[in-house]
């Protein structure tokens, strides 16, 4: 994200004048802005106006509108964020109080205001802004005849394509069919990678398969690029590493992520920090039970016992729409920090997250075991 001009006081009021570059800044700033801020931004409206005829003819005029937030959406597809809320900029077309509903799109800038900037705004921003964060990846789950290709950013993991193909079985008379079955769909995954993958911004691309269709590809996949003189694929072909995976489907991402010689591509990553934390949380829950917990009551009584070394939570409870329940939860981080320990905020749009978010969205690992907090109600 390109910040224009950043005009705030630390735990104060302020504005940032902030323009989103590509789908992670989306999620950021779907992030960063709450009800109770205010956001400004060109728009397009619609406007009646009286026509000559004596009837009224509707015009769509650019405008430049301040709104109130009261609901923020964000649309993952279109990469679209949509900000509801009342307008309080004086202008001809729209009167004050009036709703209004500003879409934010990338590569258009928008001025946000915060009556306060917590220290997890100004994380969220930092993070925005700094180019040296994103180390992309890019995956691609296969099984014969379906393949996903997802992009794991820092903090949002996008389908980019689904490719599927009738493939027959390979035993008897059906064998020619199915030799030529398997390649269109080599060449529809190839067409996908060709697509979708950027070699200047992707630092690797992991192909994972049960058994050997995996290999079987790649192999296709260098043939097919010498073949064609695909200069991207030829000088990048070191950056493409193979791994194991289940199945062709999205819910196999989490088994490839932890692979050793995946976790070492990605090791200085976000996403990478947040898989480690959780499988340390789940060993720990699986091995050493008192030494974990989970849900708000229990992780609350473990921090008022100095016992949190590593809490763990998903970025929905910072989006709520009660100032004082998120305000509650960040402070909650900051004072986890105070005593030493360490937080992980999970990206809701990564596996990683939505793992956490089935366990309340709120988790710890603890310095030393707690038996008695089994006896506390969740």
């Amino acid at each position: 994200m390109k910040l224009v001009r950043r005009d705030f006081v630390p735990n104060g009021p302020g504005s940032v004048k902030v323009i989103p570059e590509d789908d992670d800044d989306m999620w950021h700033a779907y992030n960063l802005i709450t009800a109770g801020d205010t956001v400004q931004a060109v728009t397009v409206r619609k406007v009646l106006r009286e026509a000559a005829s004596g009837g009224r003819d509707a015009e769509r005029v650019k405008l430049k509108l301040e709104i109130k937030v009261e609901a923020v959406e964000y649309d993952k597809e279109g990469s679209v964020l949509r900000i509801r809320g009342k307008n309080i900029m004086e202008n001809e077309h729209v009167k004050i109080g009036q709703f209004h509903t500003l879409e934010i799109e990338l590569h258009r800038p928008f001025v946000l205001r915060k009556d306060v900037w917590d220290s997890m705004a100004r994380e969220i921003l930092q993070q925005a802004c700094d180019p040296a964060a994103s180390a992309d990846l890019a995956v691609v789950l296969m099984q014969e005849g379906l393949a996903h290709l997802l992009l794991i950013g820092k903090s949002i993991t996008t389908t980019r394509s689904r490719v599927e193909t009738s493939i027959p079985r390979k035993h008897g008379p059906a064998i020619a069919g199915y030799e030529s079955a398997l390649r269109k769909f080599f060449e529809n995954v190839l067409q996908a990678l060709l697509k979708h993958i950027d070699f200047k911004v992707i630092r690797c691309v992991v192909i994972a398969s049960p058994g050997f269709t995996k290999d079987q590809f790649r192999d296709y996949l260098l043939l097919e690029a010498e073949r064609r003189e695909l200069r991207s694929i030829i000088e990048n072909k070191s950056r493409i590493v193979l791994a194991h995976s289940n199945s062709g489907y999205k819910h196999s991402l989490k088994e490839v992520l932890d692979t050793p010689n995946v976790m070492a591509l990605i090791k200085d990553t976000k996403a990478a920090q947040e898989v480690r934390a959780l499988k340390e949380f789940f060993d720990m829950l699986s091995n050493d039970t008192d030494r974990a917990c989970y849900g708000p009551k229990h992780v609350e009584v473990a921090h008022e016992r100095m016992a949190v070394q590593t809490l763990l939570i998903t970025d929905s409870l910072f989006r709520n729409s009660d100032i004082k329940t998120r305000r509650k939860y960040v402070k909650f981080v900051e004072a986890v920090k105070d005593s030493g320990g360490t937080a992980h905020i999970f990206s809701s749009m990564h596996v990683s997250g939505e793992q956490l978010a089935q366990l309340t969205g709120i988790a710890a690992i603890l310095r030393f075991p707690l038996p008695e907090l089994e006896d506390i109600e969740m």
